[in-house]
């Protein structure tokens, strides 16, 4: 099993082979699986769930895989949140964001997650669920309920920020099993960052902060999105993760 995931271009072959191990229910399933992921389907594909803030996040065939360095954006999160704050993870994906914010602040927030994409809520509402999460289906704010309007302290983002341009840079992986949406920003990569920003400061509680994720080179223009839609804006980085966020708030 470690050689042909090996020669597949494995680089943690042995871990892989633990990890396809433990998920298969018999050796015909586990054939499948190291086949599956020998193919180059994604190995959280293959297992059905992603590490991410040390829980385990369901994932699948067609879902974008919740990346490491989005985890410095759950960090600053729960250092700016109370127990008892409104939170929303916007372009969810699998709710990846909003669960470990949830996990992390305790069983007094109220948790939405909100996508456009009915496969991946598929995931999210699996995520979100022990945490009493609320799941929405739509394009961005639309999706959301009026009950919501003025009452959100924490607006979780991490949309696409890849430049179409560069889709065809990303590794085959990310190319051929994530959903295109999850992964195209359109031309400059930040269409929906703007879009996000010009529409949050309504859903926003007074003090409320939106913080985005996006890469280095575009964070002077995500910062003037969200400074633009009337927001006190900072930027925050970690090195160790090559994590980078806009961090947007509203006046109190």
């Amino acid at each position: 099993m470690v050689e042909t995931l090996r020669a597949a271009g494995c680089v943690f072959a042995e871990e892989e082979a633990e990890l396809l191990t433990a998920a298969a229910e018999d050796e015909a399933h586990l054939a499948d699986l190291v086949a599956r992921r020998a193919a180059g389907e994604p190995l959280e594909h293959v297992v059905g769930w992603a590490e991410f803030c040390g829980l385990r996040m369901r994932v699948g065939a067609g879902a974008f895989v919740p990346r490491r360095r989005t985890e410095f954006l759950v960090h600053e999160a729960v250092s700016l949140g109370r127990p008892d704050a409104v939170v929303l993870d916007l372009c969810c994906g699998v709710g990846a964001l909003g669960a470990a914010v949830a996990a992390q602040l305790g069983a007094r927030v109220e948790l939405h997650a909100a996508d456009i994409d009915p496969a991946a809520l598929e995931y999210a509402r699996l995520n979100v669920a022990p945490y009493g999460g609320r799941v929405h289906e739509g394009d961005l704010y639309a999706a959301l309920p009026d009950s919501l309007r003025g009452r959100v302290d924490l607006l979780l983002v991490n949309a696409p920020y890849v430049p179409s341009e560069e889709i065809g840079l990303l590794p085959a992986e990310a190319r051929e099993h994530e959903p295109l949406t999850s992964l195209d920003g359109g031309p400059d990569g930040l269409d929906i960052h703007r879009r996000v920003a010009a529409g949050a400061l309504p859903w926003l509680a007074p003090g409320g902060r939106l913080l985005i994720e996006t890469s280095a080179r575009q964070s002077p223009r995500t910062a003037s999105a969200l400074s633009a839609a009337g927001l006190a804006v900072r930027a925050a980085t970690s090195e160790e993760l090559y994590a980078t966020l806009a961090i947007g708030t509203r006046a109190a």
